[in-house]
């Protein structure tokens, strides 16, 4: 098969566009012929990039673990998906990715795709989406009628997070560049402060819950924007400050099919819809990785 790997450490300039053979499944997986995958900027940095989890080394390794795709091959042990079946998830970290023709995958970490989206569409929500999913409600216990700042909201999580936010009956304050406004309150932003030009401490009163998918200097400062009883929940790194009264939590994002399933519903209901940024062929991964840490807003998506 086709696929995009990488053989060193190092960042987008290293990845290689070549034949790789398929790969095996193992039991509880399935083979998925991947139509599309999506990444994370900075995964190849990630440990389990280099190494699985019994820390050795399994260089050279295929990146982006989000995908939307077409089952293909069913191993034993599997339940709830069946050939043919179209599906989107995530890769384990720890295992190869899916910027290449297939992709072993467990079965656990994927669901059946939404109806009203197409491949490129599916394959940018899986990590943004469980991630602000994860962050608002699992972690953050965002609750209808509670007022929620996200940064970052024209970004492929803090985009989703705004659109979940306001379904689940929250006031939604979004944070970001001038240009990101019109897009935040399309997606259903009551408020947008423009960093730029305004004051994060005097255009937002205290609020629930803060998500932050920006860190640095902002996440620092919001830590006085929670109310008691309220929290701070970012993606990016561990708070350093935690909120009087309240809480201060940093988590990464975990597969779960269930709210895949939730993810692809409110897809389907209208509800929410992933930002795509651009798309590349799966042979133009390298450029892909730079547009994305270049500043493409929302989700950079191959197309395989």
């Amino acid at each position: 098969m086709k696929a995009v790997r990488i053989h060193r450490r190092g960042g987008h300039d290293s990845l290689v566009f070549e034949e790789a053979p398929t790969p095996h499944t193992a039991t509880g997986d399935v083979l998925v012929k991947v139509h599309a995958a999506s990444f994370a900027p900075d995964e190849l940095a990630w440990p389990g990039t280099w190494v699985d989890r019994a820390g050795r080394d399994r260089a050279p390794s295929v990146p982006a673990h989000e995908l939307a795709g077409v089952v293909s091959e069913v191993r034993y042990g599997t339940s709830g998906l069946n050939v043919g079946d179209r599906v989107f998830g995530l890769t384990d970290w720890h295992r190869d990715g899916a910027a290449a023709e297939y992709a072993a995958v467990e079965a656990r970490n994927l669901a059946p795709m939404p109806n009203s989206l197409d491949f490129e569409q599916a394959a940018a929500l899986p990590l943004a989406g469980l991630t602000a999913w994860q962050g608002l409600f699992t972690h953050g216990g965002l609750r209808t009628g509670q007022r929620v700042v996200v940064h970052g909201a024209a970004g492929g999580t803090g985009s989703l997070a705004v659109q979940l936010a306001r379904s689940a009956g929250g006031h939604v304050i979004a944070t970001g560049r001038g240009n990101a406004a019109d897009l935040a309150q399309e997606l259903g932003a009551h408020t947008f402060i423009d960093l730029e030009r305004d004051s994060l401490e005097d255009a937002a009163e205290q609020v629930d819950l803060v998500f932050d998918t920006v860190g640095g200097d902002l996440l620092a400062r919001s830590a006085n924007l929670v109310k008691p009883g309220g929290a701070l929940v970012s993606i990016t790194a561990p708070p350093l400050v935690t909120p009087v009264g309240g809480r201060a939590v940093f988590f990464i994002v975990e597969p779960d099919r269930a709210q895949l399933a939730e993810l692809a519903r409110l897809a389907d209901t209208g509800g929410l819809r992933p930002h795509v940024g651009a798309i590349y062929p799966l042979a133009e991964a390298a450029k892909a990785f730079a547009a994305k840490r270049h500043g493409v807003p929302g989700k950079v998506v191959l197309r395989v």
